[in-house]
C-alpha cells in the first residue's frame, strides 16, 4: 500500500489523517495527488466511495499553503446540499492544523451566517451552483481570485440540469487556474465541458483489475416483491445478523415519509431525508445517522450523493431506480472504504422492463428477479435472518377506554381500572353511582357522581336544574 507520505503530502496533513486512522491511499488518490500537487488539470473517474474527496482536497489545501491570504482562493462545486456538507466536513478536517478557513454555501440555510464567513476571509468555498450564483450576483462572493476550482460529481450536475450554471460560474473565475473534475461516470456532455474549461487535462480512471461494472465488494440481491408486502420484508431484513447502518431509497418524498413512519411504528430507529423537510431537519437526520443514534436512513435519490458513511452495511432499493447510473450511486452507499456491503433491490411487476435494462447494462445475468415474499425461505437464507423473525420489534400500544372506579371493590382495592362498556354497571355495590335502597343515586365523598338516565345527577355529581314545563292554553285558575 502507498502511504500519503510517499505521495509528497505535507506532514501536518498526514498527521491530521492519521488521527482519523487514515494512513494508506486509495487507488484514485494514489494516481491523482502526485499530479494535482504541481497543478496538473485532472479528470478523475472512479466509483463512488473510493476516496475522490481526498483525491482533490489534499492538493487544494496543500497548494494554498499554511497561511493563505484572506479571500476566496479555492472553489469546490457540488450538486446537492448533502454532498456540500460532507465535502465541507472533509475539507475542514484537512485544514485542522492550518489557518485556512472553509465555508459551505448552499440553499435552505440563512444567508447571514454564510455571508459573515465570507466577509471574515474564508479561503475555501464549498457550494451548490444556485446559492453560489446568487451570492456572486449580489457581489457578496468574489471568485476573481479562485485559482483552484473543483467540480465534484459532475455527472449528477448534468442530471440535475446544472450545466448552464456551471458555465456562469466559470465566467467568474480566473482564466488561468488549476481545475479538477471528478465523477463516477463520464457522459459525453461532461467530456465536452472538460474540453471547454480545462487545459490539457489528464484522464485518470481508477479501477481494480478484478472489478466489473459494479463494485466487487458489494453483494447484489434482486427480488420481485409485491408492493403491499415490501414493508414487512424490509422490517425482517433490518433484523438480519450483522446488520449495521442501513440506507433505504424510495422514488418519491411521500413514499420516504410514509416508510419512516411505518418503521418507527414497528419499533425501528429510523429517520428520513427528503425534499419536503427543512434543511435543518435534513441535517439533523444525517447527523443522527452518522453518529449512530439512528441506524436506518430513508432517502430519495437527491440525497444519495451526500451520504458518505463508511459503516453502512445494507442498501435497500424500496423502488427500483430509473437507470443503471442511479443504481450504481445508490448501491455505492455501502461497501465504502474497502468494506463489504449488501444491496437489496425490490422490483415491482410493473417495473420489470426497467430491471431488464439495468440488468443488461450492468451485466448482472439475472433477467428474472426471484419472486419473494416476507415468508419466503430463501429471503431468510440470503440475508441471514434468524428463523421466526417477524416484522415488528415492539407491540403496538393498545387503546382502551377505561374509567376509574372509586370506592371499595370485591377485592378490597379502590380506584381499580375497569373497562367500561355502554349500558353496563359501573362496578360493585359499593362503587359510587350505585343505587341505595330508596332507588336514588348516592354521591361519593369526593363528589364523583353518575347518571344512568334514571336519576337526577350528572357524572360530575351536580344536580340537574329543574326544567320548566310549557303549558298550552289558559291556566285553570286564570279565571
Amino acid at each position: 500500500m502507498t502511504t500519503f507520505a510517499d505521495l509528497g503530502v505535507d506532514q501536518d496533513i498526514i498527521d491530521t489523517l492519521a488521527d482519523r486512522g487514515i494512513v494508506d491511499a486509495f487507488p484514485i488518490q494514489e494516481q491523482t495527488i502526485p499530479l494535482g500537487l504541481p497543478g496538473q488539470d485532472i479528470i478523475g473517474q472512479a466509483k463512488t466511495g473510493t476516496g475522490k474527496t481526498f483525491g482533490f482536497g489534499i492538493p487544494v489545501v496543500q497548494r494554498l499553503g499554511l497561511s493563505p491570504e484572506p479571500g476566496v482562493k479555492a472553489l469546490i462545486v457540488v450538486p446537492t446540499r448533502e454532498l456540500a456538507v460532507q465535502v465541507y466536513e472533509d475539507m475542514d478536517m484537512l485544514t485542522k492544523n492550518r489557518s485556512t478557513s472553509v465555508v459551505a454555501i448552499y440553499g435552505g440555510k440563512a444567508y447571514e451566517g454564510q455571508i459573515e464567513q465570507l466577509k471574515a476571509g474564508a479561503q475555501i468555498v464549498v457550494g451548490t451552483p444556485g446559492r453560489l450564483i446568487d451570492l456572486a450576483g449580489q457581489r457578496l462572493l468574489d471568485l476573481s481570485n479562485a485559482t483552484e476550482v473543483v467540480l465534484d460529481e459532475a455527472d449528477k450536475m448534468l442530471d440535475l440540469g446544472f450545466l448552464p450554471d456551471i458555465e456562469k460560474i466559470f465566467q467568474r473565475v480566473p482564466a488561468v487556474r488549476h481545475t479538477q473534475l471528478f465523477s463516477a461516470t463520464m457522459p459525453g456532455q461532461i467530456v465536452t465541458l472538460a474540453r471547454r474549461f480545462m487545459s490539457n487535462p489528464i484522464h485518470i480512471r481508477a479501477t481494480d483489475p478484478d472489478e466489473g461494472l459494479t463494485q466487487a465488494n458489494i453483494r447484489h440481491l434482486v427480488y420481485r416483491a409485491h408492493s403491499l408486502d415490501k414493508d414487512e420484508v424490509i422490517a425482517r431484513i433490518l433484523q438480519a445478523e450483522g446488520r449495521g447502518k442501513t440506507v433505504i431509497f424510495t422514488r418519491t418524498k411521500r413514499a420516504a415519509q410514509k416508510l419512516v413512519d411505518e418503521l418507527q411504528d414497528r419499533g425501528f430507529s429510523a429517520v428520513a431525508v427528503h425534499g419536503d423537510m427543512s434543511q435543518e431537519a435534513r441535517e439533523r437526520s444525517m447527523a443522527a445517522f452518522k453518529a449512530g443514534k439512528k441506524d436506518v436512513l430513508i432517502a430519495t435519490d437527491v440525497a444519495a450523493r451526500g451520504i458518505d458513511v463508511d459503516d453502512v452495511t445494507h442498501v435497500i432499493n424500496h423502488t427500483i431506480p430509473d437507470d443503471e447510473k442511479t443504481y450504481l450511486h445508490r448501491a455505492g452507499r455501502t461497501g465504502r472504504a474497502g468494506r463489504t456491503g449488501i444491496a437489496v433491490t425490490f422490483v415491482d411487476w410493473d417495473d420489470l422492463h426497467k430491471w431488464a435494462l439495468i440488468n443488461r447494462a450492468l451485466e448482472f445475468g439475472q433477467p428474472e428477479p426471484t419472486e419473494t415474499y416476507s415468508s419466503s425461505p430463501h429471503l431468510y437464507a440470503d440475508l441471514d435472518i434468524p428463523a421466526g423473525t417477524k416484522g415488528r420489534i415492539v407491540t403496538a400500544p393498545r387503546t382502551e377506554t377505561v374509567s376509574t372506579v372509586e370506592g371499595g371493590s370485591s377485592d378490597g382495592r379502590s380506584g381499580s381500572r375497569r373497562r367500561r362498556s355502554r349500558g353496563s354497571s359501573s362496578g360493585s355495590s359499593g362503587a359510587s353511582g350505585s343505587h341505595g335502597s330508596s332507588g336514588t343515586p348516592t354521591r361519593s365523598a369526593d363528589g364523583a357522581g353518575t347518571h344512568d338516565g334514571g336519576g337526577a345527577e350528572h357524572r360530575d355529581g351536580t344536580t340537574t336544574p329543574r326544567r320548566r314545563r310549557r303549558r298550552r292554553g289558559p291556566r285553570p285558575d286564570a279565571a
